[in-house]
């Protein structure tokens, strides 16, 4: 009888970059199709710019450098799908310059990066507060709750809240 060995070190190096790109591919999805709506007036052809942009994401994924701005990479994989759509769409009158669809795409990279410091930042201090006051500001902010009726269903005075 062959015995069949597989070298799991192998095996976990070559899955763990694999699964942290799948980790950010999925993380910043919704973020990449914003950016790619911002761009387009439709959401239908957003939306097919956008799965023409993750199938080359993913066929570029050895191309991607893990420890860098995963986002920046994909918002720019995603920018030249823009161009090409609107190079496409050349007949109607109503697109916006190519220039002026680059400052917006780049405008869009720097919020974004920004956008995300800003969230890594929060997520510290929210972790640094104890799990009640971080309960009530994810229902104030997250859920959408009222200050009123969130003080009322914690028996505070409203401008304690």
């Amino acid at each position: 009888m062959t015995e069949v060995r597989i070298n799991t070190e192998t095996e976990s190096s070559v899955s763990a970059p694999r699964e942290e790109f799948i980790k950010l591919f999925t993380r910043y999805q919704r973020r990449v199709f914003l950016f790619i709506l911002s761009q387009v007036p439709s959401p239908v052809d957003a939306e097919e710019i956008h799965q023409e942009t993750n199938v080359i994401i993913w066929r570029k994924f050895d191309r991607f450098e893990l420890g860098t701005n995963f986002l920046a990479w994909a918002c720019q994989i995603a920018n030249y799908e823009v161009l090409k759509y609107r190079s496409r769409q050349r007949r109607d009158r109503h697109l916006f310059s190519d220039e002026f669809v680059r400052q917006v795409a780049s405008d869009a990279i720097e919020q974004a990066e920004e956008l995300e410091q800003r969230r890594q930042h929060l997520a510290v201090c929210l972790s640094k507060l104890r799990s009640n006051d971080r309960e009530l500001i994810q229902q104030r902010y997250s859920a959408g709750e009222s200050g009123k009726s969130l003080a009322e269903l914690i028996g505070r005075p409203i401008n304690s809240v």
